[in-house]
């Protein structure tokens, strides 16, 4: 999921009566947590051989391998580009773009761990630019090489993963500055794909953190991957952004809530050795060296995995059927999330529903193989918790619904 995008996948239609408004802040902005729109055109759409699983995945139609399937993926970093984009006018520093490059090809990749895959897997990447504010120039050699970098340092992690290459397209009618997207796709086994069929009542959710250092990282990670970056950047940016650069933002939106934060890029982080920028641009951690372990000792063991991207942590409600998710025990949240509620004011319940708030991954298992999990996220430096569990759905409909306990407060989420 992109910061402002929905994967359009085919979970099976869960029906609800009472569905959830986007958050006031978010929508205001032109950004939708919910995509509720989206989901309802792609309702009656063909949803595959697996309804119900996290990516879309049709019969083999590139080889014609009855044993095969094809999973096509397309993600990008979002309005995280914008960010990148400050950085580099302000500073000069072009080698940021290379995390961007980290944050597009994540975002494909682990939505593509959800259904079990870990390659081989064919990237390809489009940058769409405004020339005169994005020009051939060193940013643009570093957004292009940052790609085939991350693609090699995962080759080293064991992920087997090749650069297509990609396109630039000069559209500025469309963006003031740049966006950029990637594209990824796969040819798996049909019996290896996890169809999120499994995900059922008496699972436990173990959730690894998106803070922290993990072991293949280079620097420590705030958490923030690539989701609700309009109203992380709008909420925690000052009004310096908005008079110095105003190609970055809709002319259209509410003075009010454009670049209405304390803070500028290089101010400290509260509670954080990062500066802001930093913290905002931190690549977006992959679990991919995680799941490919967990795949490699016991496939079956996972009934499920939801990467909480596109509406935070209330993603999960879209895979499983009659189930009640109930998340009561959530990581504290990373200091990044806790300066964006301070300076927004947000509520706890559009706080969850537009950003991971501590754990971007989520790996559905019975009780007797948490040990497993754990240990395999441990190994890696990264931190592992049991979130919640799965109980049958307690709505009159059936519907799924989740309860979700953040500092003492119960929220209740369902679509």
């Amino acid at each position: 999921m992109t910061a402002t995008g929905v994967s359009r996948t085919f979970p099976s239609p869960v029906a609800s009566s009472n569905p959830n408004p986007d958050p006031g802040r978010y929508a205001a902005r032109g950004a939708s947590a919910t995509k509720a729109g989206v989901h309802a055109a792609i309702a009656h759409l063909d949803p595959g051989l697996f309804p119900g699983a996290f990516c879309k995945i049709t019969p083999d139609h590139l080889t014609g391998d009855p044993a095969r399937c094809n999973v096509i993926h397309a993600d990008g970093s979002g309005t995280k580009s914008l960010l990148a984009y400050l950085h580099w006018r302000e500073t000069g520093d072009a080698s940021v773009f290379r995390g961007l490059a980290q944050d597009s090809l994540v975002m494909n990749l682990d939505d593509l761990l959800c259904v079990g895959v870990t390659g081989p897997i064919l990237f390809s990447n489009t940058i769409n630019r405004n020339a005169r504010n994005f020009p051939d120039s060193p940013a643009l050699a570093e957004l292009i090489a940052g790609h085939e970098d991350f693609i090699a340092t995962l080759r080293k992690l064991g992920i087997d993963a090749i650069n297509g290459g990609g396109e630039t397209a000069d559209v500025a009618d469309l963006t003031a500055t740049f966006t950029l997207d990637s594209c990824a796709v796969a040819i798996p086994k049909r019996d290896t794909i996890i169809t999120g069929q499994n995900i059922r009542p008496g699972l436990a959710i173990v959730g690894l953190a998106s803070d922290g250092h993990a072991a293949y990282e280079t620097t420590p990670n705030s958490g923030i991957g690539s989701n609700g970056l309009t109203s992380a950047r709008h909420d925690l940016l000052s009004s310096y952004y908005r008079e110095k650069y105003p190609e970055t933002f809709d002319s259209a939106l509410d003075p009010a809530l454009a670049y209405c934060g304390p803070y500028k890029l290089s101010d400290p982080l509260p509670d954080s050795s990062l500066t802001v920028g930093q913290a905002l641009l931190s690549p977006t951690r992959t679990y991919a060296p995680v799941i490919a372990l967990l795949l490699r000792q016991d496939r079956a063991a996972l009934a499920g995995l939801v990467h909480c991207s596109g509406g935070g942590q209330t993603k999960c409600l879209r895979f499983g059927r009659g189930v009640h998710f109930i998340k009561d025990n959530l990581f504290p949240p990373p200091p990044i999330f806790r300066a964006i509620q301070k300076s927004s004011g947000a509520d706890a319940r559009e706080m969850h529903r537009v950003f991971n708030m501590g754990h971007r991954m989520e790996i559905y298992c019975a009780p007797e193989h948490v040990g497993a999990v754990i240990a395999a996220a441990v190994s890696f430096g990264i931190e592992p918790r049991v979130v919640g569990h799965i109980e049958a759905s307690g709505r009159a409909d059936g519907a799924n619904h989740l309860t979700l306990t953040a500092g003492g407060e119960s929220l209740e989420y369902s679509l």
